[in-house]
């Protein structure tokens, strides 16, 4: 069987997000098997955190894996959002996937309630609703907002500590059996937030990167 190559795709333009998810999937890396590389997509917003900016990155998406189309067997939109990922399958006949569908696909498929740490408020309304448009409401417990950018989800002091309060009541008062990271600026997190709150926690990036494994 030849190696499946794998780009992951970070939306946004800051490069320490990419160097988290980079850091993040490196140990689903099997040589011989899947290799992974990750890119930025240069020119694009800092932080995808509202509609122009999903309407902003979603041509450079298409752009970027039209370049790289003939290197890789399988892509990976690195953004919760899950920009231009319908566009995306649409136009290309190689795997695409998005980590927001991953994440939530994947909690679901062990038949346990997840509950989700949005970036801000103002992004729950949009993730209730593609989740009920995956037809997987009956697993979603909630959403708890962090209230931080993009940006400080990768590198702000006090990410951790708010994420493990956000987590708990998630666990505590809404019913959450399985804790997704709701940006994948917040690879970096997922250990430390797995071993504080005692129950699953998903990083989507690494979710599509095992979906993509399963249908690839």
């Amino acid at each position: 069987m030849s190696e499946l190559r794998i780009l992951v795709i970070n939306p946004n333009s800051n490069q320490t997000v990419t160097d988290g998810i980079s850091e993040a999937v490196r140990d689903q890396v099997d040589a011989g098997v899947l290799a992974i590389d990750c890119v930025t997509i240069e020119g694009a917003p800092f932080g995808i955190e509202s509609e122009a900016d999903i309407a902003t990155v979603e041509p450079l998406i298409v752009e970027r894996i039209a370049a790289e189309f003939d290197r890789y067997d399988a892509f990976v939109i690195a953004c919760y959002s899950d920009p231009a990922l319908d566009l995306c399958r649409e136009r290309f006949e190689k795997p695409v996937a998005g980590i927001h569908e991953s994440a939530v696909t994947l909690a679901a498929s062990y038949a346990r309630r997840f509950g989700v740490l949005a970036l801000g408020r103002e992004s729950i309304q949009r993730h209730i609703a593609y989740v009920r448009g995956l037809g997987l409401q009956d697993f979603h417990a909630g959403e708890r907002p962090l209230d931080v950018s993009v940006d400080e989800a990768a590198n702000g002091p006090a990410t951790i500590d708010k994420i493990i309060q956000a987590g708990r009541q998630l666990i505590d008062e809404d019913g959450a059996e399985i804790v997704i990271l709701g940006c994948a600026g917040m690879a970096t997190h997922r250990n430390a937030a797995q071993a504080a709150l005692g129950v699953p926690v998903i990083d989507p990036v690494q979710a599509a990167i095992t979906m993509i494994r399963e249908v690839a």
